[in-house]
């Protein structure tokens, strides 16, 4: 499975990280593991740096659709999201979804800076 992620109660945090060629089937598997943990206003980094989109535009959209769902059933917590520049562009229609919700969302190319900005969020969005 190229998207593989803990979920950390304590710290209320969501970590994934992408590896290899990503489906549809696997971004929906991790979107249904971080509702049914009912983890949805935890803090989320993901690392797709390594990963690669294979989603057709139907199911982009149908992806950003299921997003903006879960916004609306609750709080959501802060997102960092760790990518190339090529994949932060190619992936502009996700990143607008992901934007809609009320909760800080920053796109960063190293892991460092991703973790500290996202340990700044902690205690405001907890």
């Amino acid at each position: 499975m190229p998207l593989h992620w803990t979920i950390d109660s304590r710290e209320r945090l969501f970590t994934a990280t992408g590896d290899g060629e990503v489906t549809f089937a696997d971004a929906m598997s991790l979107l249904e593991a971080l509702v049914g943990a009912k983890a949805m206003s935890y803090r989320k980094l993901l690392d797709a740096r390594a990963a690669k989109s294979t989603m057709a535009g139907d199911e982009l959209l149908a992806l950003c659709g299921q997003i903006r769902v879960y916004h609306e059933e609750g709080p959501v917590g802060a997102l960092a999201l760790v990518g190339t520049a090529e994949q932060t562009m190619g992936c502009s229609r996700l990143l607008g979804a992901l934007a809609a919700a009320d909760r800080p969302i920053r796109a960063f190319h190293s892991l460092r800076p991703a973790r500290y900005w996202l340990g700044l969020q902690g205690s405001r969005w907890s």
